[in-house]
């Protein structure tokens, strides 16, 4: 998914960075992501805790957002 559309950069090209030891500023740095507009930022900070090593938290994180959303508390979602 295109996480960067100024820059056209995808979730796959962060998460490889992050996964390679790199942080935000570095990656930000690297491929212009969240270097004009903005409006890519958050997305692009959420990809990079999810795949830093040094943040094991954040998929535990990211699970109680998608359990807050109007999606998952509808009546027509099979959940395990």
């Amino acid at each position: 998914m295109i996480v960067c559309v100024c820059k056209r950069v995808s979730d796959r090209e962060i998460a490889r960075h992050a996964r390679a030891g790199m942080s935000f500023d570095d990656i930000q740095f690297e491929l212009g992501v969240a270097t004009q507009c903005g409006q890519c930022e958050g997305c692009a900070r959420d990809v990079v805790a999810q795949c830093s090593a040094g943040s094991p938290v954040a998929s535990i994180q990211l699970a109680a957002r998608i359990q807050e959303s109007p999606a998952w508390n509808s009546p027509d979602v099979a959940r395990p």
